[in-house]
């Protein structure tokens, strides 16, 4: 090669590498403003802007770079997001399943990059792009092993702007709204720097950033707070477990002993006039084995003098185990319960154990726990229906939908928190059932063994919430409500039209690509003949 043919190639090829590296670097910082924007901090207005940089990076681009910007980007979100598994599986494993973990989630919106590279095209574009990643997130919710929904664009979402359209299209239309909000700012952004000095290339970006923040605005009108069916006083009852991680494997007498100790200084306090008494008191999730403690919970309830919902850990007759939540009624004992459908893989059950002994500490000496049957998570107690999701639940669309409903005035969030040390992932948790509130326009209890407990208002606001490894109660009144909100009635609706018309847009992209492909190829375009 020649030496004008070498300096030729240089010339072309670090320009080009030069924009790779700006383009992901790009990529990264907007993957670490959406995980900045998840709580504990209270940076929701973070979620748009990350989609704004992700969108600057995307244009232009073919499908390939957009599928490798789009990792980059998903890397920079999922391994901060998910650091807390470090603090379960601790020093021994590794960063192994952390890190398998965050790449698999980050092939999704590897995925989502290459597509929107198809899309941006057509009219439009930010409306398509937006659906595109809200669309990604359902078969995140499927696969692999059930899925894994954490991360969910409208769980940065507990508050702010966009939080009120959850009751009208729940998490998808939350997700949406502050996706395309950012990719209406990218595409703004795109046209003031192209100075055409015309009004009307503005119009759509404008309308992509500030339509979502107005209909959010909105709808907050509509967000009823006031109790429709009287109101209970709620006790919830963090009886506290100590900061081992993995040494607390088998330690469920020690959590049992906790929460009995800390609903007798709760009955103490009742008794000494310095908080209510409650109409129903709500336990963690696992705090109790069945059968074994069911003659001390019984002696327990009847002592309280009022309803307690009981997390355990139930053996069935031929050996199984189910993680139930339990209804417990003074002097007449357990009544209805509700077993937990959506278990945690490698955690609640172990597929393909001869593998999972390389990543998880469950894989040797632990019975796989027995889903549920399906049945809706709502059980009578204490005069009232009260809705259940179990832990992990509080991040899948349905078990809240199917308790409403079921007739759920109230929605209770019983969790098992202890493994994942004073990590973000309480945090993460307690935003879910935040937005759960507003979605289902009810109040949330969340019980954890550890915290953070709380109990949260109808809007999502918190009434009252506990610290991390620190027993404690709260007792709330709290309003029950029997109005079905719009995104109740509709249902998964929302979430499939617009998975389907993501696919649409693709096709439709397709499309454009392959004509545009068939017109610049040479002689495809033919002169017509003159007379």
């Amino acid at each position: 090669m020649t030496a004008v043919a070498q300096s030729t190639v240089a010339d072309i090829v670090r320009p080009r590498l030069g924009q790779v590296l700006w383009r992901s670097l790009l990529a990264a910082a907007s993957g670490v403003l959406l995980y900045l924007s998840f709580a504990p901090r209270p940076l929701w207005w973070l979620a748009p802007v990350a989609f704004a940089g992700l969108g600057l990076t995307l244009h232009g681009r073919r499908f390939g770079a957009g599928c490798g910007y789009g990792f980059v980007f998903g890397l920079a979100l999922f391994l901060p997001l998910l650091s807390w598994l470090q603090d379960f599986l601790g020093a021994d494993f590794g960063p192994w399943p952390w890190l398998a973990l965050s790449a698999t989630l980050a092939l999704y919106l590897a995925v989502v990059g290459g597509l929107i590279t198809l899309v941006q095209g057509l009219p439009a574009a930010p409306v398509w792009s937006a659906l595109i990643v809200i669309a990604a997130e359902t078969p995140r919710a499927w696969f692999p092993l059930g899925g894994f929904p954490w991360g969910r664009v409208a769980f940065t979402q507990p508050e702010g702007a966009f939080v009120s359209l959850a009751s009208v299209g729940g998490a998808p239309l939350v997700g949406f709204a502050v996706v395309l909000c950012g990719f209406g700012a990218s595409a703004l952004v795109r046209t003031l720097r192209r100075r055409e000095g015309r009004l009307r290339p503005l119009l759509g970006p404008v309308a992509a950033v500030l339509v979502p923040v107005l209909a959010g605005l909105s709808v907050w009108t509509t967000v009823g707070t006031e109790a429709q069916a009287g109101t209970r006083t709620v006790a919830v009852v963090q009886g506290g477990a100590p900061d081992i991680g993995l040494a607390l494997q088998g330690q469920r007498g020690l959590l049992r002993e906790n929460h009995l100790a800390q609903t007798r200084r709760l009955r103490a306090e009742v008794d000494a006039g310095r908080v209510r008494k409650p109409d129903l008191v709500v336990w963690p999730e696992s705090a109790a084995s069945m059968p074994s403690d069911r003659e001390r919970l019984d002696a327990m309830v009847d002592e309280a003098g009022a309803s307690v919902l009981v997390g355990a850990l139930e053996r069935l007759p031929d050996g199984r185990v189910r993680n139930v939540v339990i209804a417990w009624e003074p002097g007449s004992g357990a009544g209805e319960r509700y077993a937990k459908q959506q278990l945690v893989p490698f955690g609640e059950y172990v597929p393909a154990r001869a593998i999972a002994r390389l990543v998880t500490p469950f894989a040797n000496g632990s019975d796989d726990v027995v889903p549920g049957d399906g049945r809706r998570a709502a059980l009578p107690v204490a005069g009232v229906t009260v809705g259940v999701a179990v832990c992990y639940e509080v991040a899948y669309d349905y078990p809240g939908r199917d308790a409403v409903r079921g007739g759920a005035q109230l929605l209770t969030v019983p969790t098992n928190n202890a493994w994942y040390g004073r990590s973000e992932m309480s945090y993460q948790q307690l935003a879910m059932a935040r937005l759960r509130a507003v979605e289902h326009g009810r109040s949330v209890v969340v019980a954890a063994t550890s915290g953070v407990s709380a109990v949260i208002r109808p809007d999502g606001t918190v009434a009252a919430s506990t610290s991390l490894f620190t027993p404690a109660s709260l007792v709330e009144e709290v309003p029950l409500r029997s109005e079905v909100t719009l995104s109740d009635r509709l249902g998964a609706w929302p979430e499939y039209s617009m998975l389907g018309t993501a696919a649409a847009a693709v096709l439709a992209g397709l499309l454009r690509h392959r004509q545009r492909v068939v017109i610049s190829r040479p002689g495809s375009i033919k002169p017509k003949p003159t007379r």
